[in-house]
């Protein structure tokens, strides 16, 4: 198959009209490419907030809810693009304030993902950046999710919910994983692109990792964002050596496009030069306890 995985610049939005015309067209032009899955960033849904006038889009608390409340039309356009145009798509996550967790009064981060037979679930971000915790209020959501789908078993982990292994290896039946992300800096980007890659590596599967790019200065929460989306596989049989299958400019917009073909995740599961997934089980009593050796 042919993913797209974006990256995606946010705009000041002057109509709901504005923002349909602007995904119809990301949207047609991967399909133009031949792509079966669109992967959008995480909090690209912010631009949202636009709609709602300046004031709004720049506080944080408000912009929070602004978009919130426009989630029901978005998830209803996303829909149609998928069946219009016969394709999954990962939609740009976006703060949620319906069907939370029990226990849960404060928006979450929630990326939707629709399939084109009119089938449709969520995933909502699991550890929370110090920025989402101690400056914005957001909260982790419901549990991690694997989608059974026909291009293959899919999980999605947001952003910095990737550099941590557990729950990758959660996700270890997955045979796509996919990363929405956005990062203010060089290094932010860095770290999730790490993570994407060391999850690739661990369970020997394929990462997808899209990415905000540019300036918002009409936001608070996204005024800075540096990335490139990617396609990154293990550096094993059937994958490049580097085991980067696609990679962006940085801070380019636009599509980055990759193949992925299934069976070879299967054949590198099962005969790879390494067997990093099967062997994860072989860590057990080998990393606990340390033993602490002092050498004056």
């Amino acid at each position: 198959m042919k993913i797209a995985t974006a990256s995606y610049p946010l705009d000041v939005l002057p109509s709901w009209a504005a923002y349909e015309d602007k995904l119809t067209a990301w949207v047609a032009e991967a399909v133009e490419a031949g792509a079966q899955l669109l992967v959008f960033p995480e909090y690209g849904a912010m631009e949202l907030a636009t709609l709602a006038g300046p004031d709004v889009a720049g506080d944080l608390e408000a912009s929070l809810f602004a978009v919130a409340d426009r989630l029901e039309e978005a998830d209803a356009l996303h829909a149609h693009l998928a069946s219009q145009f016969s394709v999954h798509i990962l939609a740009a996550s976006a703060p949620a304030t319906r069907d939370l967790p029990g226990g849960i009064d404060r928006p979450v981060n929630r990326a939707r993902f629709f399939a084109p037979g009119g089938a449709a679930g969520w995933q909502d971000k699991q550890i929370m950046t110090r920025f989402e915790a101690e400056t914005w209020n957001v909260a982790p959501g419901g549990p991690l999710r694997l989608f059974d789908t026909s291009l293959g078993k899919i999980g999605v982990l947001i952003c910095y919910d990737c550099e941590f292994p557990l729950l990758g290896h959660a996700l270890s039946d997955a045979d796509i994983l996919l990363i929405p992300s956005v990062t203010e800096a060089l290094s932010g980007y860095s770290r999730v692109r790490i993570g994407a890659q060391a999850r690739a590596l661990e369970n020997q599967c394929v990462t997808v990792m899209s990415s905000v790019v540019g300036a918002a200065p009409w936001s608070e929460a996204v005024d800075m964002s540096v990335g490139a989306g990617g396609i990154y596989g293990p550096p094993d049989t059937g994958f490049p050596d580097t085991g980067v299958i696609a990679q962006g400019a940085l801070n380019e917009p636009g599509w980055v496009y990759g193949d992925v073909d299934l069976s070879a995740i299967a054949a590198v599961r099962a005969d790879g030069v390494v067997l990093n997934r099967r062997d994860w089980a072989l860590q057990d009593g080998r990393a606990d306890p340390v033993t602490v050796v002092t050498l004056a």
